[in-house]
């Protein structure tokens, strides 16, 4: 299985938690296990707060998702960045081997982020270069955040 395609996603069930927590609801978020590709049986629960945050490659790739969103935010890193900090978390993280991790981005990470993720920064109301170095741009918006979610 690619999963770097959206098809991996179990984006359906992502957009009705987001719905449920939008309307006060908490839910029961699936745990995920890396090291061994597979959703596992313990789930976290969430409740709903003020804010959501939904982070992810591929969160602007599925309109129902994004129809969800108040604010879309695209933070927008250099190819070798995200590279260097995709080797270092799969190593440390998830028991991969350097060979592993070069093999997998260049069959499915790269591809997939061409197709899908960097096409998606269209939807986004903001992007922010330089990632989280950005720090004039990371202000603008906390302010809107903060404009958004009630005292």
């Amino acid at each position: 299985m690619n999963f770097d395609h959206p098809d991996s996603m179990d984006t359906p069930l992502l957009a009705e938690h987001v719905r449920r927590l939008r309307e006060g609801q908490s839910i029961e978020r699936p745990t995920y296990d890396f090291a061994n590709f597979r959703r596992v049986d313990e789930t976290v629960r969430i409740e709903p707060r003020s804010a959501i945050i939904i982070e992810g490659i591929l969160i602007f790739e599925n309109r129902a998702l994004r129809d969800l969103m108040d604010i879309k935010i695209f933070v927008d890193t250099d190819a070798d960045l995200r590279f260097i900090r995709r080797l270092e978390r799969d190593i440390r993280e998830r028991g991969r081997t350097m060979e592993m991790v070069v093999q997998q981005y260049m069959a499915t990470v790269r591809p997939m982020h061409m197709e899908f993720v960097e096409p998606s920064k269209r939807y986004a109301d903001v992007i922010i270069p330089e990632g989280g170095y950005n720090e004039v741009g990371i202000d603008l918006v906390i302010q809107k955040i903060r404009s958004l979610v009630p005292r």
